[in-house]
């Protein structure tokens, strides 16, 4: 758009020569035909910009499309995206790979995707840490988390709360008053420190009053053997691991209502009103990425999430979804830092 932007301005330099030279009368007639022709022109290049912006959204994807992650392969919802981005692979008719960048609490994944070209072939499937976390015990960040694009929320799993299988209690309000009696504290295992499992622990236990000790693990399955012998008999994680497995006794979830697949077990809100914790997961884009880019994947990530086969299989891992625009997504993210806020400054992650 070069040559539109130099017409205008030699435009403007011929206009106040001519001018110069002019009567009045003629001066009032010739400004009013460069100012039509200036409009002219700027309309023409502001329809051109827009026309190449639609184009390139209609043909993309032009290649292999790279989805970034902080989880390692095979862990959380690394599957869950693995469904995701295959499916929208086989919509676009190209290629789409998932890269497991683990590390610095998830700041090397983050910051790869935010320096990425801004052209919609690099994408970033961010966790719940990378916006609630990450930028709290990490300040000096070289980047700015709140300038990644929202294109869609992807999928959640809410956090389980389970005991060892030959625990005494079998509900949560049995669990919270038998901690009470334990001098020092009932032993939980609560995930690796500042993540949200760890987050979740706190909340419970500033929620509920109960007393509990926490011990860190660098992730559920580590913890798993000494949960299922006893030695630490409470676990809180992901539903989607070691905790809704079937290995231990599931007392309750943190989602907002009973779950189509485990109606019998309760969740946390029924003892403690108004309590939700999750491990989600959002579909974002780097900076600077075109709008009508965003636009189209944010709809063929809508189409993705409500084929029926799709659901299925995250149900399987048990990982639900909800429909959000960019918008709506941005508005969940802001929330979430709300919530999860006050809990990290209170658990005083050191900040790097």
């Amino acid at each position: 758009m070069l040559w539109i932007e130099r017409g205008v301005a030699a435009i403007s330099v011929l206009s106040s020569k001519r001018i110069a030279s002019l009567s009045r009368a003629e001066e009032t007639t010739m400004i009013a035909h460069w100012d039509w022709l200036r409009i002219g022109l700027l309309w023409l290049f502001a329809t051109t910009a827009c026309a190449g912006s639609s184009a390139q959204a209609e043909s993309y994807p032009t290649g292999p499309v790279r989805f970034i992650t902080q989880l390692t392969a095979g862990s959380g919802t690394d599957p869950a995206m693995r469904i995701v981005i295959d499916h929208l692979g086989k919509m676009w008719g190209q290629q789409t790979v998932l890269i497991n960048q683990p590390g610095a609490g998830g700041a090397i994944a983050a910051r790869a995707a935010a320096t990425a070209t801004p052209d919609g072939q690099t994408l970033y499937m961010a966790v719940a840490s990378t916006f609630t976390v990450l930028p709290e015990v990490q300040s000096n960040l070289p980047f700015n988390v709140n300038d990644f694009v929202p294109i869609g929320f992807v999928g959640e799993v809410p956090m389980g709360i389970a005991v060892s299988p030959t625990f005494s209690v079998n509900s949560l309000p049995e669990l919270i008053s038998f901690s009470k009696r334990q001098v020092g504290g009932l032993s939980i295992a609560a995930g690796p420190r500042g993540q949200l499992p760890h987050l979740t622990t706190e909340l419970f236990r500033s929620r509920s009053g109960g007393d509990f000790t926490e011990v860190f693990y660098p992730g559920a399955a580590q913890a798993m053997s000494d949960v299922i012998s006893g030695r630490v008999p409470v676990i809180i994680d992901g539903l989607a691991g070691p905790v809704g497995g079937g290995q231990l006794k599931l007392l309750a979830i943190a989602s907002t209502a009973r779950l189509d697949s485990r109606p019998g077990v309760p969740t946390v809100s029924e003892t403690l009103p108004g309590f939700a914790a999750s491990g989600w997961f959002a579909l974002v884009a780097p900076p600077g990425t075109p709008a009508a880019i965003v636009k189209k994947v944010s709809h063929d990530l809508r189409t993705v999430l409500t084929q029926e086969d799709v659901k299925q299989k995250l149900s399987v891992l048990s990982v639900s979804t909800r429909v959000m625009s960019p918008q709506e997504l941005g508005d969940f993210i802001s929330s979430e830092r709300q919530l999860w806020m006050p809990v990290i400054k209170r658990i005083g992650v050191a900040t790097q």
